[in-house]
């Protein structure tokens, strides 16, 4: 598909299936039969940029053919686009967005000398910064051809409109993950030992709280709870006890937990009283300094013998992996699809991705608010605005 017009498609493959490694031989492929050329992975976090870049580099170790660079632009790295001629450019869109506002030549430059661009988390490429400097990269340059990457390709789990667009966006060309004698792929990573065996089970939670007009109106028409639902939900303290003691009876059995709060102050305000009840607990948001970041996901993802939970609100749905994690507490209500799934599959590693056999997922169920069931109906969601 890639090979012609429109040269659009989305790869579509479960989380945990090797969506990045099957994207980097294609990659690989393309600087092989192509001399001196560009390809730009772009991604919307500085982890998911950090796991591409890793990845580039194991897999070009065996099957490259020449000395290729590979170019950042996210983080504080920075470089000029004239001295980008071949190899693999990797960029945050956040970072490009503001250097394109600067330097409206820079990105323009880097189409004329790619011939291939890789949206990482495709979902979002309708997003309208990201649509931009798709277009720019794109549009102009007959000779580029677009791949998105995702588990879950779509919006919304009820805004058809809005999964069209992005259907279209990728002029309805979908490539998924297929195996014989199975309804969904899921299933078949499941048996293969790929992915863990996921046990979902719920928390409920009474709440009483009662929502504004507008509150409801919000949620109706878009797919994501208002700011100040969640803030109410944090503030409850009868639903965070439950929620503590439903983390203690996992640390029972699990050694690695993670914990998706409702809001920032309600990962650390968790995180703060675990660790007074005797637990290894620690907190990371968006608001926590990079270093200090760097230095929890690597404890975390240690293999000291010691049970660890992790509390984070917004910053560890993509781009983390610790295969070692087999408990995710969601206690964020959301009416996404993408973001529910992206959460399940932090705790879904297999035993031969270095993960678990089992893995326990529990969803906080508030009164009145929306959530979601399994994986395997998660990855057949779409499919109709796609056919």
């Amino acid at each position: 598909m890639l090979q012609h017009e429109p040269r659009r498609v989305l790869l579509h493959m479960p989380t945990g299936s090797g969506k990045t490694r099957t994207a980097m031989h294609v990659i690989a492929d393309e600087l092989r039969t192509k001399l001196k050329t560009l390809v730009v992975w772009l991604a919307h976090s500085e982890e998911l940029c950090d796991q591409a870049t890793e990845e580039f580099g194991s897999v070009w170790s065996h099957v490259g053919n020449r000395a290729v660079q590979v170019h950042r632009l996210f983080g504080t790295n920075k470089f000029a686009a004239r001295d980008a001629v071949d190899g693999l450019v990797v960029a945050g869109f956040s970072k490009l967005y503001q250097r394109a506002l600067s330097d409206p030549a820079f990105v323009g430059l880097l189409g004329a000398r790619s011939s291939l661009v890789v949206v990482d988390e495709a979902h979002q490429a309708i997003a309208p910064t990201y649509q931009m400097i798709l277009e720019v990269l794109t549009k102009p340059f007959p000779q580029v051809g677009l791949l998105g990457l995702s588990a879950t390709p779509g919006r919304t789990w009820n805004d058809v409109a809005k999964d069209e667009q992005l259907s279209c966006f990728f002029a309805r060309q979908k490539v998924s993950l297929r195996v014989d004698g199975y309804s969904n792929p899921v299933d078949y990573l499941v048996a293969e030992g790929y992915l863990a065996r996921l046990n979902f089970s719920r928390l409920p939670f009474d709440w009483t709280g009662a929502l504004e007009p507008d509150e409801v109106a919000a949620i109706e028409k878009g797919f994501e709870i208002p700011g100040s639902v969640l803030k109410r939900l944090a503030d409850d303290d009868q639903r965070s006890l439950a929620i503590l003691r439903r983390c203690e009876a996992l640390l029972q059995y699990h050694m690695r937990v993670i914990v998706f709060a409702t809001t920032v102050e309600h990962a650390e305000l968790l995180a703060s009283a675990l660790c007074l009840r005797g637990h290894q607990a620690t907190a990371v948001t968006a608001q926590t300094d990079l270093g200090e970041r760097r230095r929890i996901l690597a404890d975390f993802k240690s293999h000291d013998s010691s049970p660890r939970i992790l509390c984070n609100f917004g910053v560890l749905t993509t781009g983390f992996d610790a295969p070692r994690t087999s408990a995710a507490l969601i206690a964020r209500p959301t009416r996404s699809l993408v973001l529910y799934s992206q959460m399940v599959g932090r705790a879904a590693r297999g035993p031969r991705a270095g993960g678990n056999e089992q893995a326990d997922i529990v969803a906080v169920v508030d009164t009145g608010l929306p959530g979601f069931g399994d994986m395997g109906s998660a990855f057949t969601n779409w499919e109709d605005v796609w056919d």
